[in-house]
């Protein structure tokens, strides 16, 4: 964790210092080296969050993006009681999760229901193949006739990041930041699953993205452009799934033709 409560404000790590957990309250001490940036932790083996994760740089680079109030930010259900401390949450309600290390599909599913409002920020730099992976991908990839630049990505179990993140229901944000190079000035946005299971992908303004979400301005973007695009891409997949279906049901001999018809509608219901 990067702060303690010191009489119930927020403060960093520093050598020596000690300082309360915001979320179970139990004792947080300081973890300041050369090797792993500066943190708090639990005495001992004890962690109060099982969704929480050691932070590299590019963690809490992302995490100093924002309001020192919006980091690590601890949010109760109101019904369960159950607790978990957000990356970042705005106040406008939308959670920000930076994840660097892999997650598994069951625990992204779990953080995708608990957060009504969740954004997901991946590290696409974490293995080695991941970028030329996705890039490959990118450049096989269909443009829409869209008025922003949409893609469509034909081979999306060839790329090791969409094949784990293709079936979010959330919004996701590629990041292929090198720490060696000059800030990356795109991200990639991964619109949320379809019932079709086709993958569209959208290159995203890096500022764009942090002004949106440090102004409130995200539910903007959200409702006015993202929801309509979405929306529209699985109505006309729908469309076009059906018209295969017909395609190949007019080929085939009359009686075959009449019993998969007849299949058909037995589905429906």
């Amino acid at each position: 964790m990067k702060f303690a409560l010191v009489n119930g404000e927020k403060v960093e790590a520093t050598k020596g210092s000690k300082g309360f957990c915001p979320s179970c309250g139990s004792v947080l001490i300081a973890k300041c080296g050369v090797v792993k940036v500066n943190h708090r932790a639990h005495k001992g083996s004890l962690y109060c969050d099982s969704w929480w994760e050691n932070e590299s740089d590019w963690h809490r680079t992302w995490k100093d993006k924002f309001p020192k109030e919006w980091q690590e930010v601890v949010h109760a259900d109101k019904e369960s009681g159950e607790k978990h401390i957000a990356d970042v949450k705005t106040q406008s309600g939308w959670t920000l999760e930076f994840q660097h290390s892999f997650l598994n599909p069951e625990e992204r599913q779990s953080r995708n229901a608990f957060y009504p409002k969740l954004v997901w920020v991946v590290d696409g730099m974490r293995r080695k193949t991941d970028k030329k992976q996705f890039q490959k991908i990118v450049g096989e990839s269909t443009r829409l006739p869209t008025d922003i630049p949409i893609i469509q990505a034909h081979f999306p179990d060839e790329c090791r990041l969409l094949k784990e993140w293709q079936k979010s229901d959330a919004l996701v944000f590629f990041d292929f930041q090198d720490a060696k190079d000059a800030e990356q000035p795109m991200l990639w946005f991964l619109f949320p699953a379809t019932p079709t299971e086709d993958v569209f992908l959208s290159p995203f303004s890096r500022v764009k993205f942090i002004e949106l979400l440090n102004n409130n301005k995200f539910d903007d973007l959200v409702e006015k452009i993202i929801s309509p695009i979405h929306k529209e891409l699985a109505r006309k997949k729908r469309i076009e799934q059906v018209g295969n279906i017909h395609a190949q049901t007019n080929g085939l001999p009359k009686f075959e033709r009449y019993m998969a018809i007849k299949r058909r509608g037995q589905r429906r219901f």
